[in-house]
């Protein structure tokens, strides 16, 4: 993990952001997509991600993440540049199944295997078939310090005048024609 020591400032978060924070304050799937050079945004499900994105290791990643403490979620990280790795049909049916015989998903429960052991399906799932496209780290960490600088120079929603707010809302209104 030590190769990835200039990323770990970026942090990982529970459930999905709106925006990164400066610190980087989104969960491994928003990270994953950033890192693989897409615009940012939000990802509430696996289904979200883009089709370059292994469904199956995706959602088991973002299980892991969600389910993770704030400790252990940064042990995700050395994944970010792992996860679009989608593969045919057939071998991402083959992850499925590899993943629902360690880890019930679907499970009313929470995640019943230690974060160790689900770390540990997370690599065996990322084994089978088609690896990530060599991403180096620098160009990962790169395309989050993008992000995380855009975070930290962009104003929040809050801190706008109440002028602005006015303004924005007075020409949207504009926009719309009440039909005659």
């Amino acid at each position: 993990m030590s190769n990835f020591d200039h990323i770990l400032n970026w942090t990982l978060k529970r459930g999905s952001h709106p925006f990164p924070g400066p610190d980087g304050g989104t969960c491994i799937n928003e990270a994953a997509v950033v890192a693989h050079g897409l615009p940012y945004r939000p990802i509430k499900s696996h289904l979200a991600m883009p089709p370059c994105f292994s469904r199956p290791i995706c959602r088991l990643a973002l299980h892991l993440n969600d389910e993770a403490n704030d400790v252990q979620r940064q042990r995700l990280l050395p994944f970010v540049t792992r996860l679009a790795c989608a593969d045919a049909p057939a071998v991402e049916a083959q992850r499925a199944a590899y993943i629902r015989s360690h880890i019930d998903l679907d499970g009313q429960l929470p995640l019943r295997s230690s974060f160790d052991e689900g770390i540990r399906v997370l690599e065996g799932a990322l084994a089978i078939g088609r690896q990530a496209d060599p991403l180096g780290i620098g160009d990962a960490a790169e395309r989050l310090a993008v992000v995380r600088e855009a975070a930290s120079t962009r104003k929040p929603e809050s801190a706008r005048s109440l002028r602005a707010k006015l303004k924005g809302w007075m020409s949207k209104a504009e926009g719309l024609k009440t039909p005659t």
